[in-house]
């Protein structure tokens, strides 16, 4: 890989990514643009919802290479936690051990800023859990919705318009697309498609997956 090709890694930014907690679950969805400084595009087919364990998942923002290290990361140290417990950590230890190692990473001295945010989905004992990791690594729970990313406007328009409290996993999947839609309409960073997880007592799942045809063929 050349210096160009590693920074090019580095610096891949611009998206939007949804959280909604709804009655029976939580549904987590992104695009799948990567591009560079928002102006152009890298990639068209980036994974940017990742389940970390059977009943957890998140969805990434910012510089690619440090949110895959730190996803990378957060996984390993459940995988410890297990080992030396004997027990998964719960919604609420995993989202607070992602935030201090986001708070760690944008506060290390490097050439190349560490700007990564997280959107955080959980089901454990104590139920369903979302939670709004910040590039700064601080750490919001939300009881309703959240949206992070370049085209989190777009986004918090369609679920402050559309959004209730007693929506179902169903239809919490159809406003998550709208809202991502909307970014995609608006925002030059997002694009090429929509990928959405739910999160239930079930476990985690894959359940909608777009991708937007931008050929034009004469």
């Amino acid at each position: 890989m050349t210096v160009t090709e590693d920074l090019k890694e580095h610096i891949r930014k611009g998206t939007t990514t949804v959280g909604i907690m709804c009655t029976d679950g939580v549904v987590l969805a992104a695009d799948k643009r990567a591009t560079a400084g928002g102006r152009i595009v890298l990639d068209k087919d980036v994974e940017k919802v990742f389940p970390i364990t059977e009943n957890m998942a998140v969805t990434i923002a910012g510089n690619v290479s440090d949110a895959q290290l730190i996803s990378k990361l957060i996984m390993a140290e459940i995988r410890l936690k297990k080992v030396r417990t004997g027990a998964e950590p719960s919604s609420e230890e995993t989202a607070n051990l992602l935030a201090t190692i986001v708070y760690q990473n944008i506060r290390r001295l490097s050439p190349i800023l560490g700007i990564t945010g997280f959107l955080f989905a959980g089901y454990d004992h104590e139920g369903l859990h979302l939670y709004e990791i910040g590039v700064d690594g601080s750490l919001l729970a939300s009881k309703n919705y959240v949206t992070d990313g370049s085209g989190f406007m777009n986004a918090f328009g369609v679920l402050d318009t559309l959004y209730r409290k007693d929506m179902k996993v169903a239809d919490g999947v159809k406003l998550a697309v709208k809202a991502i839609n909307a970014a995609i309409q608006r925002d030059a960073a997002t694009g090429e498609g929509i990928d959405v997880y739910t999160i239930t007592s079930q476990g985690v799942k894959k359940v909608f997956a777009e991708k937007i045809n931008t050929n034009i063929i004469a």
